[in-house]
């Protein structure tokens, strides 16, 4: 569907063939634009990772942010969780099938990051 505003012989606007809500963009923004979502889908692109290698990865994120979005990424069936039986217990995090579909996605994101302007590079939101 394509949404686009008519107006009316009257001067009045309408909205036509409008967005679902949410759309599809935005159900994808909702679940991969959180903040780190996608530094920690990436980091765990090609193996498992313990909980403090993780939080060293994603440099700037607290743990207590990394561990509110591994929450949210694991109720959502992106990544799992589990438990190793070493001494002293480590928890690692590892991507499932369904986080493997989003990766394409956030490298085409990586790759256009990387392609724009200097100055907007450099800029932090």
């Amino acid at each position: 569907m394509k949404a686009r505003v008519r107006q009316d012989n009257q001067g009045r606007k309408s909205v036509v063939e409008a967005c679902e809500t949410p759309c599809a963009i935005e159900r994808g923004m909702r679940i991969l634009g959180g903040k780190w979502t996608g530094s920690i889908l990436w980091h765990l692109k090609d193996e498992p990772v313990r909980f403090n290698d993780l939080a060293r990865m994603v440099s700037g994120a607290s743990k207590k942010m990394i561990t509110e979005r591994l929450r949210q990424l694991e109720a959502q069936g992106l990544i799992q969780r589990s438990v190793v039986d070493t001494a002293p217990v480590a928890v690692e995090y590892s991507i499932t099938p369904l986080g493997v579909t989003a990766l394409d996605c956030l490298d085409r994101l990586r790759l256009w990051s990387e392609s724009l302007p200097e100055e907007l590079q450099s800029e932090t939101v």
